[in-house]
């Protein structure tokens, strides 16, 4: 579980950095429509990621998707009507702020595969999938030297490769600020190469109708201290405290949400440990725990907020628990508004 969950973060980080790269496509006229796709999307359709160009001749069959530490882009799939496209699927948190869709994503085919020390797919188990297309959290995924099947590998078996365009970098360092708009990127990159443009578009505006719902609510409302707590889960450290949310996108949901991070940074940090005289001295009105496998998150919420009665989230008891709505995915709407209303349920009754 150690090894688990210091993947977690390291791909959470990942799954967060935004390395400047960018995904363009270029349709080319006369394709034919392929079943059970919107007829929109005219092949061969290329796209340029990180860096490289993949062309698709037709919407995807055979999908591999990797990174345990992520649901992001399974989500995003399955939010896309196009899961049953995936072989092959190493991505599971077990929990989701979605209904059923934790039940959907354990649904998917796994491919039988023995994960890797990182809980990941390894090169030849990747290469015996016989996919045409891989998708990775972040570029590290096709690092020869952690044991993955390399994007040229793939290429040359016949597979195009695929990384949310603001995680391109192999280290993860976050370099600049993500923001929900880098999930609708992610929707909008899948809608064309599974040729269902239109069905992206629309979860992308039904998000901005959501989050400006929400943001209406609580406009002109003082902002809450909203501290983002990953329990258990450093690198390393199984302290409540080691992995508190710093720089990433769960500050833009937060900000939706009329509440701030006292904890954000700027600098590329995604994670830092805070001590407990810190946390003691620093006002916080709402603590957010994310979910991940564990037996009892309420339980951690309530020890956490024991630890602290001088805060104004320990005297209401005002906790939430989250899991995938934070991260990367289509779902950050449902994040916004479980703050919102954690922090001024007031504008909500």
């Amino acid at each position: 579980m150690l090894i688990k969950r210091a993947l977690l973060l390291t791909l959470a980080a990942s799954t967060l950095a935004v390395t400047g790269c960018s995904t363009s496509v270029t349709e080319t006229p006369d394709a034919k429509p392929s079943a059970a796709t919107e007829g929109v999307t005219k092949y061969p359709v290329s796209l340029e990621n990180c860096g490289k160009t993949y062309t698709f001749t037709e919407a995807p069959k055979r999908v591999v998707v990797m990174n345990g530490g992520s649901v992001g882009e399974v989500s995003s799939l399955i939010a896309l009507g196009v899961a049953d496209r995936v072989v092959a699927n190493a991505q599971s948190y077990g929990a989701s702020d979605v209904p059923d869709r934790a039940a959907a994503i354990e649904a998917i085919p796994t491919g039988k595969f023995t994960p890797n020390s990182l809980q990941d797919i390894p090169r030849e188990a990747m290469l015996g999938q016989h996919p045409d297309l891989v998708i990775s959290t972040g570029g590290g995924g096709f690092a020869a030297d952690q044991g993955f099947a390399t994007r040229e590998e793939l290429a040359a078996a016949g597979a195009n490769t695929y990384v949310p365009r603001a995680n391109c970098g192999v280290t993860g360092a976050v370099t600049g600020t993500p923001t929900i708009e880098d999930s609708y990127a992610l929707l909008r990159d899948l809608g064309t190469i599974f040729d269902v443009p239109g069905r992206a578009e629309r979860l992308v505006a039904d998000s901005q109708r959501a989050i400006a719902d929400t943001a209406g609510r609580v406009a002109g409302q003082p902002k809450k201290n909203v501290l983002l707590v990953f329990p258990g889960m450093g690198m390393g450290d199984s302290s409540d405290f080691s992995a508190i949310a710093a720089g990433g996108i769960w500050n833009d949901v937060i900000d939706k949400a009329g509440a701030v991070n006292p904890f954000n940074r700027a600098d590329g940090t995604t994670f830092v440990t805070i001590s407990k005289e810190q946390l003691a001295v620093t006002p916080i009105d709402g603590l957010v725990v994310v979910n991940y496998r564990s037996p009892d998150i309420d339980a951690v919420a309530e020890r956490i907020l024991a630890q602290f009665p001088q805060w104004t989230a320990t005297k209401t008891n005002n906790y939430a628990v989250l899991a995938d709505s934070i991260y990367l995915g289509p779902s950050n709407d449902v994040a916004v508004r479980h703050i919102a209303k954690l922090v001024h349920p007031e504008q909500f009754r």
